[in-house]
């Protein structure tokens, strides 16, 4: 019961891990429906999976805002476009034309910044979503056919990482509220 009352505390480092992990097994699941040629049911879990990333878009938000909150509102608004955009392509053609790497590639890139940032969790984990959003950003380009594979593997280790990392280690607390208060009196300045 301790851990449950301590995981709600701000900064929710393992809520947002839990989060992350059912959006990864949510989206894995749509997949094997999709493949199984259950369509249907298949868009429906995607759409869940939209709406927990959605929600880990907001977590991060909160998460990342002492880092720097200007940078971390972008990153929360290119992730829940991406999301929007993503679930509305499921039932309209023509926004399927749209790839949500164009949203998933700067979101990579701004959270890999805000973590290399942070006091808080390990810079590792930045430079991996870094190279994953840089990975996402060839993706998009002639050379994706040639690095699928790489691309690929970096993006889920990336986020298996950091969502790993989240869910069994949380962030050091005690850095993140000195980093919220440094934040919170800056803006007072400002």
């Amino acid at each position: 019961m301790k851990w449950i009352t301590a995981a709600l505390q701000p900064p929710r480092a393992r809520v947002n891990g839990l989060v992350y992990l059912l959006y990864f097994l949510v989206a894995i699941y749509s997949q094997v429906l999709i493949s199984q040629k259950h369509f249907a049911a298949g868009n429906v879990v995607t759409m869940v999976s939209f709406v927990l990333y959605f929600a880990l878009a907001l977590l991060f938000y909160y998460l990342f805002k002492p880092v720097n909150r200007y940078i971390s509102f972008i990153a929360a608004f290119v992730s829940i476009a991406g999301c929007i955009i993503g679930a509305i392509a499921i039932y309209y053609l023509p926004a399927s034309k749209i790839s949500p790497l164009i949203f998933f590639a700067p979101y990579c890139l701004l959270i890999g910044y805000l973590i290399f940032k942070s006091a808080f969790l390990p810079h590792i984990l930045g430079v991996l979503m870094l190279l994953a959003g840089v990975g996402w950003l060839v993706y998009m380009s002639p050379l994706e056919k040639y690095l699928v594979t790489y691309i690929e593997g970096l993006g889920i280790l990336a986020e298996a990482a950091l969502m790993l990392w989240l869910v069994i280690m949380g962030v050091n607390v005690q850095r993140w509220k000195e980093q919220a208060r440094t934040s919170s009196s800056r803006d007072e300045v400002q």
